[in-house]
């Protein structure tokens, strides 16, 4: 993509003041400067000493200012922004909450107090807000609190961890706060693997994410990029580790093994700036350490020593200005751009021009306003006969198997594989899904039987579906229309014989569905057809009715009635999988007889015959499409 003006990679040409704005805001390539990473107080009373390093160069830290109360062992890392740095909880157990402006060398100033006094506590923060993940309460807790990182006050109860812990690593990015192994008692061999995480902007309870590479880590500490998760240190009962694992964020999953310390030891301050990890100070054997050492986080590799600490230390708390998730940019891969060659603008409904297709267990992705073959994006955890709904940064898929309930979902924006949303109601296969900007809802299917349940997931938050209405037919292999507002449910089949009923809802208001009218022919779809539709009309691509069909028909979602010819598909098809923009609809593989990768388009305002826009990876059917911008989200 050529700019007028540098970024983060060209430091060639001239910055507009209306480019830094909109960088600043929105595209996030406005160079920022050095971090800084700071390491406060430590397990020695009555040492206070905020200690600081400028994360890109190298030498011994320096003095900052004072905190206001010592931790005493209280660790803490990966809570701030780039104009607040934040420590919480101290020894004994407290509620004390303080802060430190990383331009202004000082002392810390009161912030408020958490929900639960205790101490060694996990997490990490975004821009926005702080997660306070675990602790000592002086026994382990389980609890998750957070505070707005910009507003003085008290912390608010978020949701409990999936187990009780103390001492863990933070890690974070700008939607994940993590919880990484700890302490569940005094000493190392106590410790646990676990990974456990949160998303920032809700409220809920902990969700397992793996295990790290050891089979048993107390107390390590972590550092990130917006998408690597470290881990540095930790103990064993075989004794301190200079073991570093790692993780991607969005890809749940055990970790692997990056390096090692130059030292060995637990109970670090740990910062980072997105591309390089400082581990400062720890517990090490026999005496605590000033040892600082780095990594470069893109790449695997054992730590370089960095300089000192003032004095050794350790179970100091830390941050910096330039955590994890903190900074704005990020590579997005090109299918990601609209075709101006500006990053689109995710989160504002009506832009986005991403299709995304699960293609047995695959995600496959492409650029609907172009023509071209789909491209990998990760995957899910497994395949089925179900659906796909989605907002302009969010797609859900849920299975479609009478042996499995799970939901996943993935970001739009982020590469990665599938991570788990919540359950349905009922498990069944061969259902419809519709979505509007906000709530996604499923529509009928097989329990084996055909079903007439609908429920229904509020796509931004994570949790288990719920019970929406009825649909007027029982009946399976159902595919879902819709716009904003409304949600049209298409055709079906109801052992012995297949549907050509269409009922409605409202989607933002749960009930029965309404008669909307009939299809021309009674046929199944056997597809997710939420992508196929703007925010006037939808579209009916293809189905079953004893042989495969091309048939193409179309509804205006504004007036019930029967639906209209539209014209004919590019081969017969069933089982194939929509999206589209809003503009124009696509329609991915299927079966004719025999498994296709074949992907049609259409211009939904016109009639006419689909045309060729290009292929998915591999010929299956049973697809499911979701988009960043289909007709549910002007």
């Amino acid at each position: 993509m050529g700019n007028s003006y540098p970024d983060r990679t060209n430091a060639r040409g001239v910055w507009k003041l209306s480019d830094i704005t909109k960088n600043k805001l929105t595209q996030g390539t406005f160079p920022k400067g050095a971090g800084r990473g700071f390491s406060a107080g430590d397990n020695n009373s009555p040492n206070v000493q905020i200690d600081t390093i400028s994360i890109k160069t190298t030498g011994n830290a320096t003095d900052f200012g004072d905190l206001s109360q010592n931790p005493q062992g209280s660790v803490w890392s990966v809570h701030g922004s780039d104009t607040r740095c934040i420590f919480g909880g101290a020894t004994p157990v407290a509620t004390v909450i303080q802060y430190i402006v990383p331009t202004s060398q000082g002392n810390s100033a009161d912030f408020g107090d958490l929900s639960v006094a205790r101490q060694s506590i996990g997490g990490g923060s975004n821009k926005t807000r702080s997660v306070n993940y675990g602790g000592q309460t002086p026994g382990k807790g389980n609890v998750i609190d957070f505070m707005q990182i910009q507003t003085l006050g008290n912390a608010t109860d978020f949701g409990d961890a999936t187990q009780q812990g103390r001492q863990p690593a933070g890690n974070c990015n700008r939607r994940r706060a993590f919880l990484v192994g700890g302490d569940d008692g005094p000493a190392p061999a106590s410790g646990t693997n676990r990974i456990e995480f949160v998303e920032i902007s809700t409220t809920g309870n902990g969700i397992d994410f793996g295990d790290l590479h050891a089979t048993v880590v107390s107390c390590p500490q972590g550092v990130g990029s917006s998408t690597r998760a470290l881990q540095g240190g930790g103990g064993q009962s075989s004794g301190l580790l200079t073991r570093i694992n790692s993780f991607q964020y969005d890809s749940q999953g055990d970790a692997t093994d990056f390096g090692d310390l130059t030292v060995a030891r637990r109970l670090m301050g740990a910062v980072s700036d997105g591309q390089r990890g400082v581990w400062m100070g720890g517990a090490g054997s026999p005496a605590d350490v000033n040892t600082i050492d780095f990594v470069e986080i893109a790449s695997a590799g054992n730590a370089t020593d960095f300089g000192d600490c003032t004095q050794a230390q350790q179970s100091p708390q830390s941050g910096g200005d330039a955590l994890q998730g903190l900074d704005e940019f990020f590579p997005r891969a090109p299918e990601l751009y609209s075709p101006t060659g500006r990053p689109l603008r995710f989160g504002a409904a009506g832009v986005g021009d991403l299709a995304m297709f699960n293609n047995a267990a695959a995600l496959e992705t492409l650029q609907i306003s172009t023509l071209g073959s789909a491209v990998n994006f990760g995957t899910l955890s497994a395949a089925g006969n179900g659906t796909g709904m989605s907002s302009n940064t969010r797609a859900v898929y849920h299975f479609g198997s009478v042996n499995n309930s799970t939901i996943e979902y993935v970001e739009f924006q982020s590469k990665g594989n599938g991570a788990d949303f919540g359950d349905v109601t009922v498990n069944r296969q061969n259902l419809g899904g519709v979505a509007s900007h906000v709530r996604g809802v499923l529509l009928g299917g097989e329990e084996p039987a055909a079903s007439d349940t609908m429920d229904y997931i509020t796509i931004a938050t994570i949790g288990d579906a719920t019970d929406f209405g009825n649909l007027t037919v029982a009946r399976g292999n159902t595919a879902g229309l819709g716009n904003n507002t409304r949600g049209v449910c298409v055709g079906g089949y109801a052992s012995p014989a297949y549907s050509n009923v269409m009922d409605y809802i409202t989607i933002a208001s749960a009930g029965n569905a309404t008669d909307f009218g009939n299809l021309l022919a009674t046929k199944a779809l056997s597809a997710d057809g939420t992508g196929g539709s703007s925010t006037t009309r939808g579209i009916i691509y293809g189905g079953y009715a004893g042989s495969a069909g091309n048939v193409i028909e179309y509804i205006t979602f504004a007036n019930t009635g029967n639906s209209t010819d539209f014209g004919d598909a590019t081969a017969n098809i069933q089982s194939g999988g929509a999206s589209g923009n809003g503009v124009r609809g696509l329609y991915a593989g299927g079966t004719g007889g025999s498994n296709v990768k074949r992907i049609d388009y259409i211009t939904i305002a016109t009639t006419g015959n689909a045309a060729d826009f290009g292929d998915l990876t591999t010929e299956n059917q049973s697809i499911n499409g979701t988009s960043n911008c289909h007709g549910g989200l002007s």
